[in-house]
């Protein structure tokens, strides 16, 4: 006679759970595996990372992995997938709630909105920098769905600021590159800053200083906030609070 089959994610005292409330426990594993798995992919790349250190990261069992996902490969998608819907949500809400700004200050304070982001998910760099260096399926298929749509939308903004002539007309790609290495080279190497200047670049004013700088050496004068006058301070003004 057929026994039925438990799921590896439901231990016994679960089963009598309401299917709503098991979907639910899938779901909050799920996502636990995945943000372990970007985790040890952005530490140790694809190769390097071990699907059962990715487990015990996320302390399940090992099978749990196999049951969520079909392959190694098929854990990295989906570990991308999660960090790009982060930034998407997170950089795209800012750049609709810019929409009426003009382009160079849209512009500036994306490039901080930015800045800050790269400081709170260092992963999302380092795996960059584990794909993007070798020629490969990850990597095309990383900047086919992911990337090329990000480098659209930022040499969008980018060419907007430069029509009014308030950024100087460096090539996209160029600017491209140099935000991204900018906004993200250190929070990346955050243990050597440590250890070199003594100061944590994780901290709210460090982050918020190295925002200040990417912005002053990109944008020059123009990117500084325009003097508040009388009767209208800066902040008050649309679009312009940082």
């Amino acid at each position: 006679m057929p026994t039925s089959r438990r799921r590896p994610d439901l231990p016994p005292r679960a089963i009598g759970r309401s299917p709503r409330a098991r979907q639910q426990r899938a779901r909050d594993t799920r996502k636990r595996i995945v943000v372990s798995a970007l985790e040890a992919f952005a530490e140790r790349g694809f190769e390097g990372a071990r699907t059962r250190d990715i487990a015990a990261r996320a302390g399940v069992n090992q099978g749990l992995i196999t049951y969520h996902f079909s392959s190694k490969e098929d854990l990295w998608k989906a570990a991308v997938d999660h960090i790009f819907a982060v930034l998407a949500e997170s950089l795209g809400g800012r750049i609709r709630a810019l929409e009426e700004v003009d382009p160079l200050t849209r512009a500036r304070l994306v490039v901080r909105h930015y800045v800050r982001f790269a400081a709170a998910h260092p992963e999302l760099h380092r795996l960059m920098v584990q794909e993007g260096k070798t020629d490969g399926p990850r990597m095309q298929w990383l900047v086919d769905r992911h990337v090329r749509p990000l480098y659209e939308t930022s040499r969008a903004l980018v060419e907007a600021a430069q029509s009014e002539g308030t950024l100087p007309r460096i090539p996209s790609l160029h600017l491209h590159y140099i935000l991204i290495g900018a906004a993200a080279h250190l929070f990346v190497m955050a243990p050597e800053c440590r250890r070199l200047t003594g100061e944590d670049p994780m901290r709210k004013d460090v982050v918020e200083t190295h925002a200040d700088a990417i912005v002053s050496i990109l944008f020059g004068r123009a990117g500084k906030p325009e003097a508040a006058r009388p009767g209208r301070p800066v902040a008050a003004r649309r679009g312009t609070r940082a």
